[in-house]
């Protein structure tokens, strides 16, 4: 099975929604253990990496495309 790819800035998707509703979590800090913010509450978590993948469904958007498009001029307003 393919090891799923994430990074710093992405928005991913569990397989479990947050109380809240939504299953949409921002990646906001990465390291031993990765702290998750809840996109439509704003609360956050701190899972340890293990567990995150586990639970990972799938990288909804990432940042990695969001800072391509920012760079090359074609952002709102420039």
């Amino acid at each position: 099975m393919e090891k799923k790819q994430y990074q710093l800035g992405d928005v991913v998707q569990m397989k479990k929604p947050h109380p809240c509703g939504t299953n949409e979590m921002e990646i906001i800090r990465m390291g031993m253990d990765i702290r998750i913010k809840c996109v439509g509450c704003k609360h956050s978590v701190l899972v340890p990496r293990a567990k995150f993948e586990s639970k990972l469904k799938k990288v909804l958007r990432s940042a990695a495309v969001s800072e391509e498009a920012g760079a090359d001029g074609t952002e709102a307003g420039q």
